[in-house]
């Protein structure tokens, strides 16, 4: 379709509606005589529930139910989901703690929900909710990731050590030998700094108990609808075919809005009971309060090379936070512990990662999970080396690097890379940076009391983990088309690439496609979104089932021109045959299509097709990320000035896409590194609980953001696509920490923790 097809810089299809105040979002859906729920959360980070009275909350205006755990525990209904099989140390099952939808007899950290109170109004819900009494016996809390094992609180009492499994990566023999024979052992501790996803759209339901037919209509935001569904089901012991959930517009999720919440199953309860529609938003507060956050934990690096700076082998310890519950999937950090091979040729390399609890939110994924985390490990550690070996770091990143060459390449870590050029990325780097003018800038920029720093990262990862993925294509008599995609979107531009591809391929202008997503009674097969999948995975159903289109219009046509299919030929949306005159396009098929008396002898009628793709393997995106900034010698204060990527994502469906997902990913890296930071004082109180604590960054924070795809087409999926949508993060974290570490290493300062705050800066400078 020319200008819409694969490859094209098409103008998001979802923009027009959304800017101009025509998206769908929970909060948006308004049902008769719907009431309003409200969670009560607990105001301790660690306590005991000795007693709750609802008595006076019952009887106040408005009023329709107050739920408990008590009162949950008696319906029998079950607990939210969490993440099973892993084991401790000694080979034990792991310790796995019910995940209550509703506290019973202790409460872990601050917003854990304790009751659910609904009434007519919104107003009326929270006033109810002043009124339930509770008495609380404070607990000690946990709160520090590195201090959860040193006995101080137990978050269960039944786990004295608050570890929940042990997670052990590698070979560790072959590691070992690799330091026994090294000329230099670089060592380093990286704090990686807890972040919360703060989405523009708040998490919210809305339910609807359908007495007549048993059934819930539920509304929510979620990057896996066909998976909440099923879920959903076991929590309230329904059959799954009881639930029929709609996702509308998402404003964000970013890992965040996957699993299962206690609100949701509240919703649908509190609408069973009172026999009207429930509806729960999340206040912004509430968010900072209850949401899962993300990144938290502590590791120490070791990095063995030899005397012309090879890497020998790498040891990694990791204690990573859980939080109060483990949620399903999760903790999944370890899942992409193979990021910190990096793109090098480290024979050898042994991880060892234990979770932990603490008193604080449960930790998810957020953008990258495990990724940025492991990319920024391994990338700190090849600066560290290069300052302790003395050789420049550019250069140890060539001494290192797997070449084309070598591919397929199995690292030292679990991954097996199928295709990529590394040197060149960060040639084609270095060459936009314009890195060897880098010395007369930062000449230029200490005239005027700025220090400047510039950091590279070259960082690989993996996306589009082992999985399926559902669609649909199917013609009305017109000849438009409605497209069903299993993959949900939460901004990425889903419907822009996948009508690309549908339109390129059965030639049908994007104006007559209509496209669906996110509603398990029309979708016929989903998994949903997440750990960059979407273009892969959905792409790649869109794509198989145009081709089935293809198979049977191409019979039609055949059967229409009185030839054998062999002879037909098909190209941009048109049937032809050297043996005829005659041509067919895919619109008058499809209306032929509709005919049985125009169809071939046994032929169903009607032009539509399904499909499921599935893939055995990971792609692995990867690239060079520049970042040079001026830090204010007598503030800390901290500008990125500029900002240069080089990405191989693989085919580039959307170039336009591309940059978007690239410059936000980039922005959360940046936003991490520099001044994003939740953080709990003793008790577990948050103390950063609001936008006037916790530091957002603003687009005046940035430069532009230079990006350039070298593509590399991986052959582990049709459309040679490798996901891009965590891309950004994963570079940038190291990206800018190693700039400001340049910035500031007249003053002999080799590492910095994040966030690097003007005031860290500062006190760092002093000392």
């Amino acid at each position: 379709m020319g200008e819409f097809g694969i490859g094209q810089g098409v103008p998001r299809f979802e923009d027009p509606r959304l800017v101009r105040g025509g998206g769908s979002y929970t909060d948006d859906i308004q049902m008769p005589g719907m009431a309003y729920g409200v969670v009560l959360r607990s105001p301790h980070g660690h306590a005991k529930i000795k007693s709750i009275d609802t008595a006076a909350a019952k009887a106040a205006p408005g009023v329709l139910a107050i739920i408990t755990g008590a009162d949950w525990k008696a319906a029998g209904l079950g607990d939210l989901l969490s993440h099973p099989g892993l084991k401790l140390r000694d080979g034990s099952p792991m310790f796995k703690p019910r995940y209550p939808v509703l506290a019973e007899t202790h409460v872990r950290f601050i917003g854990d929900s304790v009751a659910f109170i609904v009434a007519d109004t919104l107003a009326q819900a929270q006033d109810a909710a002043e009124l339930v009494e509770v008495d609380y016996e404070p607990l000690p809390a946990v709160v520090s990731t590195a201090e959860a094992t040193q006995g101080k609180a137990r978050v269960y009492d039944e786990c004295k050590d608050n570890i929940s499994f042990v997670e052990l990566i590698g070979d560790k023999a072959a590691t070992e030998a690799g330091f026994a024979k090294a000329a230099h052992v670089v060592k380093g501790r990286f704090v990686i700094n807890r972040v919360t996803a703060v989405t523009m759209e708040p998490r919210g339901a809305v339910a609807h108990y359908h007495a007549g037919t048993g059934r819930y209509t539920l509304h929510t935001a979620t990057q896996r609808p066909h998976d909440l569904r099923g879920n959903i089901a076991k929590i309230l012991n329904v059959a799954e075919g009881a639930l029929h959930v709609i996702t509308g517009d998402t404003g964000g999720s970013f890992g965040m809005k996957t699993p299962i919440f206690g609100e949701v199953p509240l919703v649908c309860h509190a609408s069973k009971l009172t026999g009207r529609p429930v509806k729960w938003i999340s206040t912004r507060t509430e968010a900072f309060l209850s949401d899962p956050q993300g990144r938290d934990n502590v590791t120490e690096a070791e990095l063995a090379l030899d005397r012309d700076g090879r890497f020998l082998a790498m040891k990694v310890k990791t204690i990573a936070a859980i939080g109060a519950y483990l949620q399903n999937n999760m903790p999944a950090f370890f899942l992409n512990a193979g990021t910190l091979a990096g793109t090098y040729r480290t024979p050898a390399i042994f991880v060892d990662v234990t979770g932990v609890f603490t008193n604080t939110n449960p930790v998810r994924p957020y953008r990258g999970n495990g990724r940025p985390e492991s990319a920024f490990v391994i990338e700190r550690m090849v600066e560290l080396a290069a300052a302790q070996t003395g050789i420049d770091s550019v250069e140890l990143r060539r001494r290192n690097y797997i070449s084309p060459k070598e591919m397929p390449f199995k690292t030292g870590l679990t991954f097996t890379y199928d295709c990529g050029e590394f040197e060149k990325n960060m040639d084609m780097a270095l060459a936009m940076a314009d890195f060897d003018g880098f010395a007369k800038r930062r000449k230029e920029a200490r005239k005027h009391g700025k220090l400047r720093g510039i950091g590279l990262s070259n960082t690989i990862e993996r996306a589009a983990a082992p999985g399926t993925e559902g669609a649909e294509v199917r013609f009305d008599k017109s000849g438009g088309i409605t497209m069903f995609a299993g993959s949900n979107s939460q901004g990425q531009g889903h419907e822009t690439v996948f009508k690309q591809i549908v339109a390129d391929k059965l030639g049908i202008h994007p104006d007559e496609i209509r496209y669906v997503q996110g509603d398990t009674d029309k979708v016929f097969y989903g998994e949903g979104t997440g750990g960059s999948r979407s273009a892969t995975m959905g792409g790649a159903a869109f794509l198989r089932a145009s081709d089935k289109i293809i198979e049977k219009a191409t019979l039609i046509a055949a059967h229409a021109m009185k030839l054998d299919a062999a002879d037909i030929k098909y190209e941009g949306g048109l049937f032809s045959s050297s043996k005829s005159n005659s041509t067919m396009t895919m619109k008058e098929i499809a209306a032929a299509a509709q005919v049985p008396a125009k169809l071939p002898a046994g032929m169903e009628p009607g032009l539509a097709a399904n499909a499921v793709h599935t893939t055995p393997v990971n792609n692995y995106p990867n690239g060079c990320h520049i970042c040079e900034v001026e830090i204010d010698s007598e503030t800390g204060e901290t500008a990125v000035v500029r900002y240069n990527v080089v990405d191989d994502v693989g085919t580039v469906l959307n170039p336009m896409l591309l940059h978007g997902q690239i410059h936000g990913g980039v922005a959360q890296g940046v936003g991490q590194a520099l001044m994003e930071d939740i953080h709990f004082d003793e008790s577990g109180q948050m103390v950063t609980a609001s936008f006037m604590d916790y530091a957002m960054p603003h687009a005046h924070n940035f430069p532009a953001i230079h990006v350039e795809a070298n593509p590399v087409p991986t052959k582990t999926n049709p459309l040679g696509t490798k996901g891009a949508g965590e891309a950004g993060c994963v570079g940038a974290l190291p990206a800018v920490v190693n700039a400001v570490v340049d910035a500031l290493s007249e003053f002999g300062i080799t590492h910095i923790e994040m966030p690097a705050t003007p005031e860290r800066i500062w006190r760092a400078m002093q000392k």
